[in-house]
């Protein structure tokens, strides 16, 4: 989901465990030269999404690496089935109170508009808890600093 901490955390464990980082949001970014709340007010989100598809599967077959995903990416099907198989997915779990206030001072976040931020992460959140539950690991992050939920996601890779 949007604002729990994906590429924070995600920097932090390929720090640790000497791996490479890839943030692929960051990555489309880059590729069309626009911030994603650009792409989705010129291109659509259907572009956005058929790009986050070719960038995810890309930044998946490569091989010791840490990728943060945008928050829709694992919903679509052919991802998640490309994770499931060959990757440890870990699905970062934060309280939808925490989430309104980290998006709230983030204008980045195209699905989500300061007026109805809470009743939108609410609805978002609504509809991906089932499918972010078929990640290998899921991880409350509602009490812990950021030391404490690296050692548990360095832990997920460690028991595969």
């Amino acid at each position: 989901m949007m604002g729990v901490g994906k590429s924070t955390l995600g920097k932090m464990v390929a720090k640790k465990l000497n791996l490479t980082f890839i943030d692929t949001d960051v990555n489309i970014e880059e590729k069309c030269s626009m911030k994603i709340s650009e792409i989705f007010k010129k291109e659509g989100e259907k572009f956005f999404r058929m790009e986050e598809e070719k960038e995810v599967l890309k930044s998946l077959k490569k091989n010791n690496c840490v990728i943060a995903l945008g928050g829709g990416a694992f919903l679509n099907k052919a991802v998640r089935n490309y994770i499931l198989k060959y990757g440890i997915s870990v699905w970062l779990d934060v309280d939808l109170k925490v989430l309104s206030k980290r998006v709230k001072w983030n204008n980045k976040r195209p699905l989500v508009d300061k007026k109805n931020s809470q009743k939108k992460i609410k609805e978002l959140y609504a509809q991906r808890k089932n499918i972010y539950k078929l990640a290998n690991y899921k991880i409350n992050c509602n009490k812990s600093d950021k030391e404490n939920i690296l050692e548990k996601i360095i832990t997920c890779y460690e028991i595969q």
